[in-house]
């Protein structure tokens, strides 16, 4: 049975970060549950171990007890049975935030995705913040290009806006117009959602909001009252 699927704006490991990381460790399984640390996204400025170690000591913080640092940086590292390895029994599979054109390219066809997909079919947790939640959409915004590209499709027919209070708001308008049948997700910081409940549902947690923009409307979702990511 399919597990979970954890998408975060931004500015995690911290503050109201701490509902929709505590919700994870639950579904995962407690506080026993294995967490896999995935830093490749914060590879390019050389910031993976730092933002890592930052990530460790955040579960750790929250109760979970069995926390790994993966070490997956480049495409080399995503294909090594060793890192496949581990992830494949994981429970909780968290990716950090940097560039997401990086993070989709590591992954996308590796060995290392091919075990996340297999743990998450198994019931994991999969999810990230910013770029690690962005590409779990079938697109994704790549800042650096202004173009759109193909994310991992974990999310079909979505594309999602991170950071969305602060800076994402500002790219709706395009992304409306060259995604005019997706769903586009806005996540603020320190906010997530998280699918749980009944198949298709997902629930809010943290500081800010879910602005979904779909049908040519906006619709904003506030932690309470489960939602649907359905386009009709």
């Amino acid at each position: 049975m399919p597990g979970h699927i954890l998408l975060e704006g931004g500015a995690e490991f911290g503050g109201k970060m701490a509902a929709p990381d505590i919700r994870a460790i639950e579904l995962a399984g407690g506080a026993e549950a294995q967490v896999g640390i995935i830093p490749a996204a914060a590879a390019p400025d050389r910031n993976d171990y730092r933002a890592g170690q930052t990530g460790l000591r955040w579960f750790r913080s929250l109760g979970a007890r069995q926390v790994t640092l993966l070490a997956l940086t480049d495409r080399a590292s995503a294909d090594d049975e060793t890192v496949a390895g581990a992830l494949s029994q994981c429970r909780l599979i968290y990716m950090l935030g940097g560039f997401p054109h990086y993070l989709a390219q590591t992954l996308a066809g590796s060995r290392s995705w091919q075990a996340m997909l297999t743990a998450y079919h198994a019931g994991a947790v999969v999810g990230g913040s910013s770029a690690g939640a962005m590409v779990l959409c079938e697109q994704y915004y790549n800042p650096e290009s202004g173009k759109l590209e193909p994310g991992l499709n974990l999310v079909p027919a979505t594309c999602l806006i991170p950071h969305h209070d602060t800076m994402g708001r500002r790219w709706a308008p395009l992304l409306a117009t060259a995604l005019p049948r997706a769903v586009l997700i806005g996540i603020d910081e320190q906010t997530g959602m998280l699918s749980e409940g009944a198949p298709g549902l997902w629930s809010a947690y943290g500081k800010g909001q879910i602005t979904l923009y779909r049908n040519g409307a906006e619709e904003a979702q506030l932690p309470g009252e489960p939602f649907a990511l359905d386009r009709f």
